[in-house]
């Protein structure tokens, strides 16, 4: 199948940071800050926003591999920004360049892959992996 994707897509998704994306309640620090889980989930967000609108029904993409840096700590209250570009496109493989900010400062950045899947074949492939023992 043809899927009509081009490098230079791009897209961008905003949050507030609540209590609820701090690394204390994520469990992933002891500190109030914006986690470093949830921010690579806002640029994981923003890659498929970039091109899962554009794919035929039936299809998403799945993100398969995370290069990351988390680069500037971020209080409650603060609006932040993920911003994602498809910098390559290898068959069904696709390679974005990722970036975090908030209201002063870049905060992340690095390189994301997504997959391009067949929804109802991810589904039912994934239910039999969990009937096997």
């Amino acid at each position: 199948m043809e899927f009509k994707l081009e490098v230079g897509m791009k897209a961008m998704v905003h949050e507030v940071v609540t209590e609820n994306d701090t690394a204390k309640s994520f469990g992933s620090g002891e500190v109030y800050v914006y986690a470093t889980p949830k921010m690579i989930g806002i640029m994981e967000n923003a890659a498929l926003k970039a091109v899962d609108p554009k794919l035929p029904e039936g299809f998403a993409t799945v993100g398969i591999h995370l290069d990351v840096k988390h680069m500037a700590a971020t209080p409650v209250g603060m609006k932040v920004r993920a911003e994602a570009e498809l910098v390559e496109v290898k068959g069904k493989k696709l390679k974005f360049k990722i970036e975090a900010y908030d209201e002063k400062d870049k905060i992340g950045e690095g390189f994301h892959s997504r997959y391009i899947i067949n929804v109802e074949d991810f589904i039912k492939a994934a239910e039999e992996k969990g009937k096997n023992e």
